[in-house]
């Protein structure tokens, strides 16, 4: 339970830092959302002051930050400029798009990386492992915005899947049925992408960490008694690798988040990336505050999982 109660505190603590340190940024950045209304001749300068007092933005950066404080107890996490409503709102039907984008690739890259790095550690040294190097040593020097242009350009080129959003025209009116179909196709292609993205660095890992249970002792004591290969890796080996394989979750995850706030962006997906990209050209300071709470916070629920698992499995962790 204490170790639980050190890692929420560490949390909390955590996105508190977090959200000081964006007001700050976006305090320090020139400029605010009002700038573009006092350039417009029609709307006066007491309109624009009006504006300004209306949102709290005439008073001291600390009372700005306890007011928001506030509204975060609220639910409503302040108030957008651009969008005249509440953040909270806005963030949430944004949030579920990139949790079902981010979470779709997460699975199937754990799916397929795990046992395709295990697989290739077993065969160290045999042309699975070489052709496996070239292909992963491929996908890492490519980098999200590439994959990202190449899958937009074949997507349009081809007409196979549907660019940008996240249903089609009319998409209303037809059957549950139907609808899963056209989600899952507009979801292909920046899932793919971010799956190619985060693949090879689980594979790497997965089979990093089988390399170093199978050079260990009491794995090669196994094999010694005459343990067969299927049993000593199934019963033994895989066991001992789950611990840094858990370890992986929280950079997997953090790691995806951060480049599906790019795919969003360029393919058009209505999720997080684009919301956050038009507050921060626009200076909507409550929205960019939201939207980075909320990866922050998706990040660490990443890592608080890894944590609870590692403390599950690894008996060394309970001692502490």
């Amino acid at each position: 339970m204490r170790y639980y109660t050190r890692r929420l505190l560490h949390t909390i603590f955590l996105i508190f830092g977090v959200s000081v340190l964006s007001f700050l940024f976006m305090e320090l950045a020139p400029g605010e959302f009002f700038d573009e209304m006092r350039l417009n001749p029609q709307i006066s300068p007491e309109t624009v002051v009006a504006l300004r007092h209306q949102y709290g933005l005439d008073k001291p950066l600390a009372v700005r930050y306890v007011r928001w404080v506030q509204s975060v107890f609220k639910g409503e996490f302040g108030f957008s400029f651009a969008y005249n409503r509440p953040v909270a709102p806005l963030l949430m039907s944004r949030a579920r798009n990139t949790l079902l984008l981010t979470l779709t690739a997460t699975l199937f890259a754990w799916l397929i990386g795990i046992p395709w790095g295990v697989w290739i550690a077993v065969r160290k040294g045999k042309w699975p492992d070489h052709f496996s190097t070239v292909v992963v040593t491929g996908l890492v020097s490519v980098p999200d915005l590439l994959l990202a242009l190449v899958a937009l350009l074949v997507a349009m080129r081809t007409g196979w899947f549907p660019v940008g959003g996240m249903v089609s025209l009319g998409s209303s009116e037809w059957g549950p049925a139907h609808k899963v179909e056209d989600v899952a196709s507009h979801l292909f292609c920046p899932a793919l992408v971010l799956f190619l993205g985060s693949l090879p660095t689980i594979i790497r890992h997965a089979r990093t960490a089988m390399l170093g249970v199978l050079d260990s002792g009491f794995v090669r004591a196994a094999q010694a008694h005459g343990i067969s290969s299927r049993r000593l890796l199934f019963r033994h080996a895989l066991p001992a690798a789950a611990g840094p394989l858990i370890s992986l979750v929280g950079i997997s995850v953090g790691t995806l988040l951060s480049a599906s706030l790019l795919v969003e962006a360029i393919m058009g997906w209505p999720g997080i990336g684009p919301l956050l990209l038009e507050a921060i050209l626009a200076r909507d300071l409550y929205l960019v505050v939201g939207a980075v709470i909320f990866s922050t916070a998706f990040l660490v629920a990443g890592n608080l999982v890894a944590d609870a698992l590692l403390y599950r499995i690894d008996p060394r962790i309970r001692g502490e």
